[in-house]
C-alpha cells in the first residue's frame, strides 16, 4: 500500500458536483478537480485551527461588530 504520491481509486461520485466544482475552480479535468477541491478542505482546516489559536488574543478585530467599528 502507497503511503504518499499517486494512487489509483475508483470512487462513485456525483457528476453534477464534480462539474461544478470544475466550473468554480477552472479546472481542466477532473482530476484537477478533486486534488484542488481536497486541497482546499486542507486549507480550511489550517485556517479554522490558525483563527482558534489566535481567537481571544487580542489579534483579531469583529469589522462587523458595531460597537467596534465606531
Amino acid at each position: 500500500m502507497a503511503k504518499s504520491g499517486i494512487v489509483r481509486k475508483n470512487l462513485r461520485l456525483t457528476q453534477a458536483k464534480i462539474d461544478r466544482a470544475k466550473r468554480i475552480l477552472g479546472t481542466r479535468t477532473e482530476t484537477e478537480t478533486i486534488e484542488q477541491a481536497l486541497d482546499l478542505v486542507a486549507l480550511r482546516k489550517e485556517l479554522a485551527d490558525g483563527i482558534r489559536r489566535i481567537a481571544g488574543t487580542g489579534g483579531v478585530v469583529n469589522v462587523f461588530d458595531e460597537d467596534e467599528a465606531a
